[in-house]
């Protein structure tokens, strides 16, 4: 499946308006988020992150968009749901969740590699705005990871409930089950575009040299 001039302009403007909650057309059910609230979320700045001291934290690395110039995933999640979720996961396994903004770069690898540098567990999960998601390790390669879920389309939020639980199990030291994914080959076709789209207004957001910064998250 091409992607046309047409439908690129499409996605376009439905970004511009604030994208539809309702699916689009010809989306599988499948696409369809639970259970989502679009609770009220505050994010609020501290100040420059500073490396942990806790051996028992997770830090959730969110992208410079993240819950501020972006509210929704990809498949139209709520951002204070899934970071509720993440946290709530995480917190579960007796971890705990610390929550940054990274700044100098949209790229969900190296923003979770910047995040489990300073993590005191040395594990840290990373977010981009339309959803995408990785669990990283300090002492890997940026471009490498301990898990990677690169299909946002096909997450919910069961699954980033699950993603904190296993961030919290890799910073105990454990060797968890990964995360179960779906797949949908149309996924990337259908997506792609308005992935496209929403990635280019997360950049406009990258303060390049920035340091990340310590978030205060109230729901």
């Amino acid at each position: 499946m091409q992607v046309s001039e047409q439908m690129i302009r499409e996605i376009v403007q439905q970004v511009i308006k604030g994208m539809s909650p309702s699916a689009p057309a010809g989306q599988s059910a499948s696409y369809t988020p639970k259970s989502t609230t679009g609770r009220t979320m505050t994010l609020v700045e501290k100040g420059e992150a500073r490396t942990g001291s806790r051996s028992d934290e997770v830090i959730i690395a969110l992208a410079p968009a993240f819950g501020k110039y972006q509210n929704k995933t990809i498949v139209n999640i709520p951002h204070s749901d899934v970071l509720r979720e993440m946290i709530a996961g995480v917190e579960e396994e007796g971890v705990h969740a610390r929550v940054v903004r990274v700044l100098r770069t949209s790229d969900v690898a190296f923003a979770a590699h910047d995040a489990a540098k300073l993590s005191g567990s040395g594990v840290a999960i990373g977010i981009q705005s339309r959803g995408t998601t990785v669990i990283h390790q300090k002492d890997l390669p940026p471009l490498s990871n301990l898990e990677l879920f690169p299909q946002s389309p096909l997450l919910d939020l069961e699954a980033y409930r699950q993603i904190g639980r296993n961030a919290a199990k890799y910073g105990k030291g454990e060797s968890p089950t990964p995360v179960p994914t779906r797949n949908d080959q149309m996924a990337r076709p259908k997506y792609q575009a308005k992935a496209a789209v929403l990635h280019i207004k997360e950049t406009e957001h990258v303060v390049p040299g920035a340091k990340p910064v310590e978030l205060d998250v109230q729901f």
